[in-house]
């Protein structure tokens, strides 16, 4: 059965992000934690690790949300470490096999729960999913919910926000070279005939590179993911995600596509850069279009560009697209340590459910609230108008094959497939190869 949407428009706006450089800071709190009683409790010591989410990766940030915490609870003490995507899974694993993990990591449920939660490496946080949890969350989608648990009902998860991905153009370019007229500025959106008489126009009116995939390794590839999947409505996952399917007539023809636009120049694609670097070729001008795009994003580039970064949803044979979704949360490392697994429980159900921190903690994302009751976090902020843009591209979310068993093993074989089928292979056979992969991956995951 195919699942075109899985939720509808989110209420919610939200906030930029920005990238965050290596920090730490500290707090301690007080109050309802079994960890820090009245009367001069021992402090405990608790470590967040937390992935590039906008300014939770900024120290700055991080750190008045710590003091948030610490006005309320002043007994709980937090470090903090920046990760990036480039090699932020090889710290963690290095992590894992030393022994060292951090309390709380903040990412989302494809590393959470169906990486490191499926290894039994992570914390059982059921006991913060009450009944009136579970409903708010779901009046914004039930997906959301069922992301964050494992197959066995275990919650390894705690959601904080999520957002759609999109991609961008340079709309001074477009409306240069008579490209606008294929886009439908009303929807943002455009079929896959129209992408391709779109690049074709660039081309002919000098526009060197049009855009660029890029397969240097796993960074920004759920843009990859959508452009490939979308151009002819290919599903990635099964319904119940337990088996690949881009190797359907719908997914090999939409890469046999995107093969060629590029043998004829219309599209190029580089083996050796991943989504940081398409993204700053698009923003110094570069390239027409990014295929790595939010609100994050434009945020984050909006000193760099000097043209108008227009988002758009990815091209589809229909026109009704199905983007990538991304939600983001924090996990808890089992370390054998209750005390320390109490006090990080604590510290999360701050962050996200305050009902002054929560609010803030979303828009420091930059995405959307995954709680019904947050409402609008930006009504009346700078932020409204801006984030009412990427706010439609909600009703457009696909499923959320993130959270299938293999996802690890699945994200390398994604580019190196890419790399595989641009160097020559054919597309039948690599993408075959692909899937074999990733079901023997997941196969094993479930054993």
């Amino acid at each position: 059965m195919r699942m075109k949407k899985f939720m509808g428009v989110f209420l919610a706006l939200s906030m930029a992000l920005s990238l965050g450089a290596c920090g730490g800071s500290q707090g301690a709190t007080k109050g309802e934690s079994t960890t820090a009683k009245e009367g001069g409790a021992k402090a405990t010591e608790i470590k967040l690790w937390t992935y590039p989410i906008g300014s939770w990766n900024e120290p700055e940030k991080v750190e008045e949300v710590i003091a948030n915490f610490n006005a309320k609870y002043p007994d709980i003490h937090v470090s903090v470490e920046y990760l990036d995507y480039t090699s932020g899974d090889d710290q963690v694993t290095a992590a894992i096999e030393a022994g060292t993990t951090p309390d709380i990591i903040m990412e989302g449920p494809e590393r959470l729960v169906s990486n490191w939660g499926a290894a039994g490496k992570m914390a059982d946080l059921s006991d913060l999913w009450d009944e009136d949890t579970i409903k708010d969350i779901q009046d914004v989608s039930s997906k959301v919910v069922e992301a964050c648990k494992s197959p066995e009902g275990v919650y390894y998860e705690y959601p904080l926000s999520m957002n759609a991905h999109c991609m961008a153009i340079n709309y001074e370019v477009f409306e240069k070279a008579g490209a606008l007229k294929y886009l439908d500025q009303n929807t943002r959106t455009w079929t896959t005939d129209n992408f391709v008489k779109a690049l074709e126009t660039l081309k002919k009116n000098g526009v060197e590179t049009t855009g660029i995939v890029y397969c240097g390794g796993q960074g920004g590839d759920q843009g990859t993911r959508a452009l490939a999947m979308n151009l002819y409505s290919a599903q990635f996952t099964n319904e119940d995600h337990t088996k690949w399917t881009m190797n359907s007539e719908e997914g090999i023809k939409g890469l046999e596509l995107l093969v060629d636009l590029t043998k004829k120049g219309d599209l190029s694609y580089d083996a050796g850069i991943q989504a940081a670097d398409e993204l700053q070729l698009f923003a110094n001008g570069t390239a027409a279009m990014t295929f790595c795009w939010n609100a994050s994003n434009e945020s984050n580039y909006a000193q760099q560009v000097n043209f108008t970064p227009y988002a758009m949803a990815f091209p589809s044979d229909d026109g009704k697209p199905e983007l990538a979704g991304g939600i983001y949360g924090f996990g808890v490392f089992d370390n054998g340590n209750a005390e320390k697994i109490e006090a990080s429980k604590q510290f999360i159900k701050f962050v996200c459910d305050d009902k002054e921190q929560g609010p803030k903690s979303v828009t420091a994302t930059g995405f959307f609230p995954v709680r019904h009751s947050f409402g609008n976090v930006y009504a009346g902020t700078e932020e409204a108008e801006r984030m009412a843009t990427f706010n439609s591209f909600m009703q457009y979310l696909g499923d959320y094959y993130n959270v299938a068993p293999g996802w690890a093993d699945q994200r390398t074989a994604w580019w190196n497939m890419l790399q595989q089928i641009f160097g020559g292979t054919d597309v039948k056979e690599a993408v075959n190869t692909y899937v074999d992969t990733c079901n023997a991956a997941t196969e094993a995951a479930q054993k």
